[in-house]
């Protein structure tokens, strides 16, 4: 795969100084005081739903004054500005019945940002400008049921959401954006879904473009939305290799400060912050001045915790003026050294397996093969007794779940999706990581479609020879999962240990030079 022209630049001033990211666009077109006429451009004079608030249309109906906002933030000192595509995805935009014009949004959107940093590159040659293409979330969440009386239920599926992401990708990528940000992240299942779009997009079209990915802290307690840790969360989306990863948006700096720190000691990536300009008031607005935003963002930058700053809900161009001058001439976050002696894994929370663990502990009575109680209960659709059993596992102290629907007489698939989505809704049982088990890869692809965490896939072996194996590995590697490799190569299982060695060493040669998986 093709380097992206640009990467090289971009990895180069991250490693010089401290970049800096614009603000916020809807705080900038609030203060225009916009009304419905604002929001139409002439094809969509007669169309029949209020389109008020769908910031991304105005893309389409008032492209000069989003390219102002662009220009203005570019002058306060930002290095980098995103596209005005934050809900410009099939998903949020069906609010607006605005679906068919979500790649035209996207594309325009990228074409203005671009077209104004182009500009501001050829008048200060010396520090060149970036457009980062905006991947926002969606209204709805692959994690968290809508309905309190199904709690397996969900809104859409992993393959809609992922299509959705991958027509807006597609349509940033054509409009010429320098870097791809999947941001503000409240469910890291909706993340993984876009993470696909981007791989798939970037394979495609044999392009390495950066990417960059940002989560969002729901709350004091220091968890996303859907329930994860910070170390959690970036042991989900390493399998990403994105070129920065941060925080932004729900908290503001002073809160946002020890989860940032998690993020950078665990993430051998560059590391972004874009705070609000504090918590909202009473009136939903935002109250922090720019030097106190400014001086809060250069503690972060003199403690060695960031390469990106930059501004969330609230932040004006003052803002980033004042930010912009705070990090000025301090040293960027110099990267650690990747963990390499420990396999990570994640639920809700992280798991770490080094030499000297000891024995990880899998719950077992999970899975119809191995349990007849289980497999009546999964076989009568009694799922809600299931994960009781899975969490009698956890408390009697598994460290991994295994979870198996192989039974003639059950529709697989959709069992496993059934009980994961369940199981996804109970904290306790939801905090250690899953390990999809099956002899049916359909099987295993429809339960790493419902784990936000990082689990394990139960297994893949060399047995139909390498495009088998490996065809099978980048799909899992595409779902952000490990794989268990079983010691069989075509000529059957190994019955010796210089044998299962061999298996072994090849196995792990075609997964990580060949498939992407990282050696860990």
């Amino acid at each position: 795969m093709a380097a992206h022209p640009r990467r090289a630049e971009l990895e180069r001033l991250l490693a010089e100084r401290i970049l800096v990211l614009d603000g916020a666009m809807g705080t900038m077109l609030q203060a225009h005081k916009l009304g419905e006429a604002d929001f139409r451009c002439e094809a969509l004079a007669d169309h029949g739903v209020d389109l008020q608030g769908d910031n991304e249309a105005l893309v389409l109906s008032r492209p000069e004054l989003i390219e102002a906002i662009h220009d203005a933030f570019f002058e306060a000192g930002a290095d980098i500005v995103e596209t005005n595509t934050f809900g410009a995805n099939a998903v949020a935009q069906a609010d607006y019945g605005l679906e068919p014009l979500v790649a035209e949004m996207n594309r325009r959107a990228a074409q203005i940002a671009t077209r104004c940093a182009a500009t501001w590159t050829r008048r200060t040659p010396d520090r060149p400008r970036f457009v980062a293409g905006a991947i926002g979330p969606t209204p709805k969440t692959l994690s968290i049921s809508p309905s309190v009386d199904d709690p397996a239920a969900r809104s859409l599926g992993f393959d809609e959401l992922c299509a959705a992401y991958r027509e807006q990708v597609d349509a940033l990528i054509d409009g010429g954006v320098d870097i791809l940000l999947i941001e503000t992240i409240f469910d890291t299942l909706n993340a993984k879904a876009a993470i696909a779009a981007v791989l798939d997009g970037r394979r495609e079209r044999a392009i390495s473009l950066p990417l960059m990915i940002s989560v969002t802290i729901a709350d004091r307690s220091g968890r996303t939305l859907s329930g994860q840790t910070v170390e959690a969360f970036w042991t989900s989306i390493a399998h990403a290799d994105p070129l920065c990863v941060g925080i932004n948006c729900a908290l503001g700096a002073t809160e946002m400060r020890p989860f940032l720190a998690e993020l950078a000691a665990v993430a051998p990536v560059f590391v972004s912050a874009y705070p609000n300009a504090g918590l909202p008031n009473a009136f939903g607005g935002y109250d922090e001045g720019p030097e106190t935003t400014a001086r809060l963002l250069a503690e972060f930058a003199r403690s060695g915790l960031v390469n990106l700053v930059g501004g969330c809900c609230g932040t004006t161009p003052d803002h980033i003026r004042a930010i912009a001058r705070a990090v000025q001439g301090v040293p960027p976050r110099a990267l650690p050294e990747p963990d390499t002696t420990a396999a990570h894994f994640s639920g809700l929370e992280r798991l770490s397996l080094r030499p000297d663990s000891g024995f990880a502990l899998i719950g077992e009575r999970t899975n119809v093969t191995g349990s007849r109680r289980f497999m009546k209960l999964i076989q009568r659709g009694d799922f809600a007794a299931a994960a009781e059993v899975a969490l009698d596992q956890v408390r009697g102290g598994a460290n991994i779940l295994d979870v198996n629907m192989d039974e003639g007489m059950l529709d697989s698939p959709q069992a496993m999706t059934t009980f994961l989505n369940l199981i996804a809704t109970e904290p306790e049982i939801a905090a250690i990581p899953v390990m999809i088990d099956s002899s049916n890869f359909a099987v295993i692809e429809a339960g790493l479609k419902c784990i936000q965490g990082k689990g394990f896939v139960n297994s893949i072996s060399l047995k139909e020879g390498e495009q088998d194996f490996l065809a099978k590995a980048r799909l899992v590697q595409r779902y952000g999962a490990g794989v268990v490799v079983m010691a069989f190569d075509e000529s059957g299982q190994a019955e010796s240990v210089p044998r299962k060695v061999e298996i072994c060493e090849r196995a792990y040669h075609l997964l990580t030079e060949v498939a992407g998986f990282r050696a860990q």
